[in-house]
């Protein structure tokens, strides 16, 4: 079966408050997932899931423009996770989009699953590009954006990166070479939560003033709370409005909480990878339950 209408039929773009609460129980759903696939192997990148959900969520359940049954269509949007151990959290987005199964979430990081504990293209339907060293995506999404113009195609290129990647020469190189080109069909995504695999980012290496790089490179550049969802698809349709075949690329710098929603997480000292032990997977439910049904009222 084979869906013939691409996926942003059905959303609610002209009612904002339905749009936005329609992107916020996604990511609500999408932090379930990240928790229940987190609890089959007791750790694992589940902190940066939690406190990405809001951005994933507001590109898969608003912006991305794709079809379920049919993840290699061509007229469809491109989305490259550049930090492959995100790869929890996209999952919960594509299974969210109907694009994987939620009962296969149940096989992450097991042997022979489709689901591998950093995204690979070769196993994932829906995973545009492998990741595991950082500095690649955005290099790959220039080169993507650039073709997709060359092919006169409308389709948009959306690349996640994190700030601990922001370390890497070769993404400053294509940040240049995206201005350079003038794609104002791509649109990258920092998650900027303040840590990485060897400390707090600051004192790893200093990329303050990071708008101001991005803005020096020529691109449009925006900066919101990574977990408002109403300020990601303001900074979103922004984004959206300025967007050409030839133009400035933009990019929003998305300022997120490790593990959010889950109190218990958000203040866990060592999160960039956590051991969670057995009895609190239930309590981290409960709470991020809770913390939704409080926002809600």
């Amino acid at each position: 079966m084979t869906l013939t209408t691409d996926s942003r039929q059905d959303r609610p773009h002209h009612d904002a408050a339905a749009r936005r609460s329609h992107v916020e129980a996604a990511a609500y759903r999408m932090r379930h997932y990240a928790l229940n696939m987190g609890e089959v192997q007791g750790q694992g990148y589940v902190g940066q899931a939690l406190g990405a959900a809001d951005m994933f969520a507001a590109v898969y359940a608003d912006q991305l423009r794709f079809r379920p049954l049919e993840p290699d269509w061509e007229g469809r949007d491109r989305f490259l996770l550049s930090t492959g151990h995100y790869a929890i959290g996209h999952y919960a987005a594509l299974a969210e989009a109907g694009i994987v199964p939620v009962e296969e979430l149940e096989s992450y990081g097991s042997d022979d699953s489709r689901l591998p504990m950093s995204g690979m293209s070769t196993y994932t339907p829906g995973m545009e590009i492998s990741g595991g060293s950082l500095g690649h995506g955005l290099t790959i999404a220039v080169g993507t954006a650039l073709g997709l113009r060359h092919q006169g195609s409308g389709a948009r290129v959306f690349n996640f990166l994190s700030d601990g990647e922001l370390d890497e020469g070769s993404t400053w190189e294509a940040a240049m070479g995206a201005h350079h080109h003038r794609l104002g069909n791509l649109t990258a995504m920092v998650d900027i939560n303040a840590l990485q695999a060897d400390g707090k980012t600051d004192t790893v290496l200093r990329t303050e003033p990071v708008a101001d790089k991005w803005a020096a490179c020529g691109w449009f550049v925006q900066r919101v709370d990574g977990n408002d969802v109403g300020a990601l698809l303001a900074a979103f349709d922004a984004a959206a409005a300025q967007a050409a075949p030839e133009g400035a690329p933009s990019v929003i710098l998305c300022d997120t909480k490790v593990g959010r929603g889950v109190p218990l997480l958000e203040e866990r000292e060592k999160a960039h990878f956590m051991r969670i032990e057995e009895d609190e997977w239930q309590l981290c439910r409960e709470q991020l339950a809770a913390g939704y049904q409080g926002e809600t009222k």
